[in-house]
């Protein structure tokens, strides 16, 4: 699709004049317009996807515009009940605009699954000096019989996933940690790094895991317990950045006060919560678009931002010598334009055709822009006139309509 995500006034439009012309330059559908007015699921599906199904529960589904990432114009549907956010996303995503946008890449789609591995020593009080010599060797040992063992895991792994091989992806390595010291006693864990091509892959990988599992039993001679994924997707890293002037920003005095936020949000666990909840507003309101698991990429996020074990900032601020500010984020995305619930929601796939994504790490490169756009935003009403200016505004609206029912 060709289109500029420049929509001047599109705020001031009616929600069905917005409709209509998102339609008209998207390609949607009338039948698809009716999902988008309907909400794009059936009872029958929802109770197909969840259980004690009883009805369905609506959320706001709006545009984000003005994004520019990589010299390309997207449109970024999102998700979200929380008043001002699309709108400051939309107005961040402005001023990078005018400075040439975001730029944003994103790692291969590898998902790790992991096998734990537990020694269970039969306890003779008599050999207790000896115990502890021996289960590090027992542990070594099993490492060296995996690691020896790496390309058939590998090809066992991939056997549960032929299409999925044709098509580019598949099991790519095994690695092993030991834990010696573990309230539950000795175990190892085997990581299997797995590329899910174009889809998120929590099923792919849990059943690679669930398959190599016994033959990892029979090498290490130990008790197969947990085989699924970890979701600190930290070898699937989205990264953008942009650069915007101090005069899109209001001037020289907010690029300094943004700085010192995020110096805040760097050195206090306190403000870094915080600081990173907006990133999160944006990222989750497009992965919920999209049909993306927000719930597995908060963990991921979260625990990402605790790797050094302390609780940091997903993005960086800095001011350049002439005043303009500097922004990036590096953040795990586990994200994916295929399978899950995108077969099921119409919306979603609604989304997924309005935002032009072609496949999954693209759709993690726009997120991660979304995500520094929105921080962004908030650091700049923060330090302009607060938070509460824009998003009280928008919340009085929420309540007088609230109130009229």
């Amino acid at each position: 699709m060709n289109y500029s995500s420049r929509l001047e006034g599109f705020y001031k439009l009616t929600p069905g004049q917005r409709i209509q012309w998102l339609a008209e330059i998207t390609g949607l559908a009338p039948s698809q317009v009716d999902d988008l007015l309907e909400g794009g699921l059936t009872l029958e599906q929802a109770d197909a996807l969840s259980e004690n199904v009883v009805g369905l529960y609506s959320l706001p589904f709006g545009i984000a515009a003005n994004f520019t990432i990589n010299e390309r114009d997207y449109l970024v549907p999102m998700v979200i009940e929380e008043p001002s956010v699309v709108a400051a996303c939309s107005n961040a995503a402005k001023i990078a605009r005018a400075s040439g946008g975001f730029r944003a890449r994103a790692d291969d789609p590898i998902l790790v699954g992991q096998i734990q591995v537990i020694f269970e020593p039969d306890y003779d009080p008599s050999r207790e000096a000896t115990k502890l010599s021996e289960t590090i060797e027992n542990l070594r040992t099993s490492h060296q019989k995996i690691m020896s063992a790496r390309d058939e895991l590998i090809q066992l792994a991939n056997a549960a996933h032929v299409k999925l091989v044709k098509r580019g992806g598949g099991a790519r390595d095994v690695s092993v940690r030991e834990f010696f010291d573990t309230r539950s006693g000795p175990m190892l864990v085997v990581y299997l790094a797995f590329d899910t091509r174009d889809a998120m892959g929590a099923n792919m990988v849990n059943t690679a895991c669930e398959t190599i599992a016994p033959r990892i039993a029979e090498l290490t001679g130990g008790r197969v317990n947990l085989r699924i994924l970890t979701n600190l997707s930290d070898q699937r890293i989205a990264r953008a950045s942009c650069r915007v002037t101090a005069d899109a920003l209001g001037g020289e005095d907010v690029a300094k006060y943004i700085v010192e936020a995020q110096a805040l949000a760097e050195v206090d666990r306190y403000r870094a919560a915080t600081h990173n909840k907006g990133i999160m507003n944006g990222i989750d309101a497009l992965a919920l678009a999209t049909g993306n698991d927000f719930r597995a990429i908060e963990a991921g996020a979260h625990a990402y931002a605790a790797r050094d074990g302390g609780y940091r900032p997903l993005t960086h601020w800095e001011q350049a010598n002439n005043g303009d500010l500097i922004g990036s984020i590096e953040v795990p995305l586990a994200v994916g334009i295929v399978g899950g619930l995108t077969k099921t929601h119409r919306v979603a796939q609604i989304a997924l055709q309005i935002l032009g994504v072609k496949s999954g790490p693209e759709l993690a490169a726009v997120m991660a822009s979304v995500g520094l756009a929105q921080n962004l935003a908030a650091l700049r009403a923060l330090a302009t006139d607060g938070i509460q200016k824009g998003h009280m505004k928008l919340h009085a609206r929420k309540q007088s309509l609230v109130n009229s029912h």
